[in-house]
């Protein structure tokens, strides 16, 4: 197929990369013209503009927004919805809020301009492993982009099938799922960097003890000098505890042993809050995600070892540098 890629930043670079890897057509646009070139060479066609994107793309387009949630995106959405015909698709890969969809659809529907927003979970390492993909949209114009998300995909790789999964959307399988009207998506992907604070503030608090045994106020006997890489990376193999994130985490300790180069100022990029928002909307107690938002508004007055290895996280995962613009 052939699609359109806006904003070539950690992600959308290398989701145009891997579209191409399995044979698919990208034409890109980014304000930073140096990332356009660099694409150019690896056989993408570059454009100036949104308009010279759009002009590039042979109907029905299908255009994939990669930029930052809020006003960015926004201006981008009005823009390409004066540029787009009907029958073309916007997918919007991003961090926006659901309700910021749903209002969106709506307002493209009358140009029957179609819109798709799409959760993408992968982050810095999406090319090589794929992404995660969580897709709210209408059900025709999702099957009709699947060689897309399919491409996006990481496949069902060496992990293990889940018994009586028979009758079920074989796609799940695979790394990607249409998860309901417009909206949906995005929701889905909230949630689930909502799940993420939790697991991060886990991980970080029990480090933390780990390490502070040596140091407490205990008696000689009971006070260990503990090898936490060490000990992050014998819980990767066979533990209950064992994730992907564990296993950045031992990534991090093993470079960064004191993580010295992290201050612990630990930013939060929205998902988190609005995932505490929608808990309080539905009356549903979510305790431990609640605190791990506060958690990082408590990393911006005081830090400890935590929030360094919270920071170290969401650096190996996102690329994510340390600051109020991370």
């Amino acid at each position: 197929m052939e699609i359109g890629i806006v904003g070539l930043g950690r992600m959308g670079a290398n989701i145009s990369r891997r579209l191409m890897r399995a044979g698919h057509k990208t034409v890109v646009f980014d304000v930073n013209a140096a990332a356009v070139s660099a694409l150019e060479k690896e056989g993408a066609k570059g454009a100036d503009s949104l308009k010279g994107l759009v002009a590039a793309l042979v109907p029905p387009r299908a255009v994939w927004l990669m930029l930052p949630a809020g006003a960015i995106t926004e201006g981008a959405v009005k823009e390409l919805s004066a540029l787009l015909d009907a029958g073309d698709a916007m997918i919007d890969g991003g961090n926006s809020f659901y309700k910021d969809d749903v209002r969106r659809a709506a307002d493209l529907k009358p140009k029957a301009i179609h819109y798709v927003d799409c959760g993408t979970s992968g982050g810095v390492w999406g090319l090589e492993r794929g992404f995660c993909l969580m897709i709210g949209g209408e059900k025709d114009v999702v099957n009709r982009l699947d060689p897309i998300f399919a491409a996006l995909a990481p496949g069902a790789g060496t992990i293990e099938k889940t018994q009586n999964r028979e009758g079920r959307d074989p796609r799940v399988e695979q790394g990607y799922m249409h998860t309901g009207p417009v909206g949906s998506g995005h929701f889905v992907k909230m949630v689930h960097n909502g799940i993420e604070y939790g697991l991060m503030q886990a991980y970080a608090e029990g480090f933390h003890v780990l390490r502070e045994r040596a140091l407490a106020s205990l008696p000689a006997d009971q006070r260990y000098t503990l090898e936490l890489a060490d000990i992050a990376e014998v819980w990767r193999r066979g533990s209950v505890v064992a994730s992907w994130l564990l296993d950045l985490t031992a990534h991090a300790l093993a470079k960064h042993k004191d993580l010295e180069n992290f201050t612990g100022y630990v930013e939060d990029s929205g998902e988190g809050r609005w995932t505490v928002a929608a808990a309080i909307e539905e009356a549903v107690p979510a305790n431990v995600l609640t605190a791990a938002l506060y958690e990082r508004f408590r990393s911006r007055i005081e830090r400890d070892f935590a929030d360094q290895l919270l920071s170290a996280m969401r650096n190996e995962f996102g690329g994510h540098l340390e600051g109020k613009q991370a």
